[in-house]
């Protein structure tokens, strides 16, 4: 089969196009075509050699932590899933990624696709729509007529986020750049800041929550318009718990985990039509490096997706 690899880490240029052999599910797992998968920062930063701390991985290494395929084989321990079912995914990022014709997955990290989707589409939603999930909900805490503030909200996780927000009845204020503010009103949110040219710290007061995903000074900030016991939920490090501590805030960090109920209830707001996925480009396989140099470049409005079949 055809898979997308790095044999050391680097730039663009490491990621090389390799035959290589089906994998063979174990008995807890599912051996799955692959029809599309989609890039998320991390696949770079797994390229570039910054995460190796995070997800050890051995090299060479198939890039690719989202799915959406059909189940070939199954495992002989598998339940509830069969040969023929359509699945999507965040498959374990210290083991081999989705840039391939064929993945093996546990069971345990994959659900039933949104029916009223193809899979180039469900293929955008599993890592960036947990992360928003978790971060929203698990961690963020997030109820009804509470005020939330998204960073980056024109991006893969940012664009689940404001979905995921509006549909729990929230008051969604998004970070965006100016051509981005019609887009997300349409997408559900009640205030967009043009960071280009409003600091939103001095805009933004009384939230109950922030989702951070860009860390820095962009983090400090945002303890800043935090109503007193305030969250903000970050998937980076929580550079500045000293300072949350001290503002009597809570600053917490995350990384999304593969929960399949989670992707199940996902998939139930797809099918309603109250949550879509937001794609801004789909390429082939063969142009991982073109997608991750794009990637790189932070400007990405919802997910590049890569078409395998």
């Amino acid at each position: 089969m055809k898979a997308i690899r790095i044999h050391e880490f680097g730039g663009p240029e490491v990621l090389s196009i390799d035959e290589i052999p089906v994998p063979v599910p174990t008995k807890d797992e599912v051996l799955i075509k692959v029809h599309a998968t989609s890039v998320n920062p991390v696949d770079w930063k797994i390229r570039e050699g910054l995460r190796k701390t995070k997800f050890p991985s051995n090299l060479p290494l198939t890039l690719g932590w989202d799915v959406s395929g059909v189940i070939e084989e199954v495992g002989e321990k598998v339940g509830g899933f069969r040969k023929g079912d359509e699945v999507y995914g965040r498959p374990d990022p210290t083991k081999n990624g989705a840039y391939a014709e064929y993945i093996v997955v546990k069971a345990n990290q994959i659900s039933i696709k949104p029916t009223t989707i193809g899979h180039t589409e469900a293929a955008a939603v599993p890592l960036a729509g947990l992360t928003a999930w978790q971060g929203l909900f698990d961690f963020g805490l997030l109820k009804e007529g509470q005020k939330v503030l998204i960073h980056a909200a024109a991006g893969g996780v940012g664009t689940y986020a404001v979905q995921f927000a509006k549909c729990k009845g929230a008051y969604v204020i998004g970070t965006a750049s100016d051509q981005n503010i019609d887009f997300l009103k349409r997408l559900g949110a009640d205030e967009v800041i043009d960071y280009n040219m409003e600091s939103f710290e001095t805009v933004v007061k009384d939230m109950d929550l922030v989702l951070d995903t860009l860390g820095g000074e962009t983090q400090l900030k945002s303890l800043e318009v935090l109503k007193p016991g305030g969250r903000v939920i970050t998937t980076l490090a929580p550079e500045y718990t000293t300072e949350a501590k001290a503002k009597k805030l809570h600053l917490v960090g995350f990384m999304a985990q593969s929960i399949p109920a989670q992707l199940t209830e996902i998939a139930k707001l797809i099918d309603s039509g109250k949550v879509k996925p937001v794609i801004e480009q789909v390429l082939t396989l063969e142009d991982a490096k073109k997608a991750h140099m794009q990637s790189e470049q932070g400007h990405t409005r919802g997910k590049i997706v890569l078409q395998v079949i």
